[in-house]
């Protein structure tokens, strides 16, 4: 029970702004921490989504109300992935060594690539929110907390020591985000009114963008870092909310 409660902790500590303090933050309760990081993004998601809501109802345009929700996604998070998109995009269009890429990561200037990708991505949240509501935010926001699992899978390296990247690398079961998948698809179920396939499908696709960045990450870095987890959330809950929205 006290490494459930130090999880839960850690958990509410990393990936949101909840004034909670982490009674530790060991390998083992960090593994424990990312697999429950998708139950902080379905609250987190939740509220973001009924902020959309509710200035929908107040009779704020639909781009307006999806831009609110995006800032205050960000500020729930201390925009952490966001950054990790930017860096990684940076990163990936330097086209050079792996050494070479995470000194690029590093440099706290944020490059064309990744000025160019948070557009892209900023705006095609604020455009799909509108179109989703509470739940099926909850849900895209959870999905790509979800992806977290994956890149943290066994036998998957660190891209360089030192880093919560490299503490959580290799500590998930690749059983969990599969799992995750399978509970997220069939609450999605619920996501889109009428159309019960169009949620799981959206995840599943959101998942499978997931693998593909997360792939080519580790290709070309050698391993993971908190830039990969990062730029691998955001993908999958833009792609997520993309699908939920579609139709």
């Amino acid at each position: 029970m006290t490494g459930a409660v130090a999880a839960v902790r850690l958990a509410l500590s990393l990936f949101s702004v909840a004034p909670v303090r982490a009674s530790a933050f060991d390998r083992r309760t960090a593994g424990r921490a990312l697999a429950l990081a998708p139950v902080v993004g379905l609250v987190l998601g939740a509220v973001v989504g009924g902020v959309v809501l509710g200035l929908g109802a107040l009779g704020a345009p639909d781009l307006v109300a999806g831009a609110v929700g995006v800032a205050v996604g960000a500020g729930l998070t201390r925009g952490l992935h966001l950054d990790g998109l930017a860096d990684l995009a940076d990163g990936l269009g330097s086209y050079g060594s792996p050494e070479r890429m995470l000194t690029v990561m590093k440099d706290p200037s944020t490059g064309a690539f990744g000025v160019i990708t948070l557009v892209v991505v900023l705006l095609a949240q604020a455009a799909a929110l509108p179109a989703v509501g509470p739940v099926g935010t909850a849900i895209a926001w959870a999905g790509g907390r979800a992806a977290f699992t994956w890149c943290a899978r066994r036998r998957v390296p660190a891209a360089s020591e030192g880093g919560l990247g490299a503490l959580v690398a290799g500590t998930q079961h690749p059983a969990v985000p599969v799992a995750w998948l399978v509970v997220l698809a069939g609450a999605a179920v619920l996501a889109v009114p009428g159309r019960p396939w169009q949620g799981p499908l959206a995840l599943v696709i959101a998942a499978t963008a997931a693998v593909l960045l997360a792939r080519h990450a580790v290709r070309r870095l050698g391993g993971v870092n908190g830039d990969v987890f990062g730029a691998v959330c955001e993908v999958a809950v833009t792609v997520a909310l993309i699908g939920l929205a579609a139709g």
